[in-house]
């Protein structure tokens, strides 16, 4: 299993690590060149969907398809939560008839809703355990 982990790296900074060698910057709003982690969260929704409907549009589109998976949502400082997050995928369709339009609208919302992981989380909510350790 990947271990994932964050190192603090200044006030308010961090940088995000997996075993696989990834990295990601994590800082607050005003810190240039990282991502707050709320727009990880973003991010993380968005190419979740991306990658769930990937097989079912390459089958309808070729391989070579282009997507844009765009994620939008305020969050409410008052509860310190992302009341609503709205997700758009964005294609060319233009090579399909509004019945081809549709069938594949079902089809990709039917795939983001079975297997995209971090949405299905996101709905049903999760339990965080949360504890401080003496290293």
């Amino acid at each position: 299993m990947t271990e994932l982990w964050v190192e603090r790296t200044g006030t308010r900074r961090y940088t995000g690590y997996s075993s696989r060698g990834a990295q990601v910057l994590v800082g607050s709003e005003d810190v240039e060149g990282v991502f707050t982690p709320g727009e990880l969260l973003k991010i993380a929704l968005a190419a979740c969907s991306g990658m769930s409907s990937d097989q079912p549009l390459a089958r309808r589109l070729g391989d070579d398809f282009k997507a844009v998976v765009r994620v939008s949502g305020a969050a409410d400082r008052d509860q310190e939560r992302y009341p609503l997050l709205e997700e758009t995928l964005e294609l060319d369709l233009s090579g399909m008839s509004d019945d081809e339009k549709q069938r594949l609208r079902v089809v990709v919302e039917r795939a983001v809703d079975l297997v995209c992981t971090v949405g299905r989380t996101l709905k049903s909510g999760t339990t965080v355990n949360f504890e401080v350790a003496d290293v």
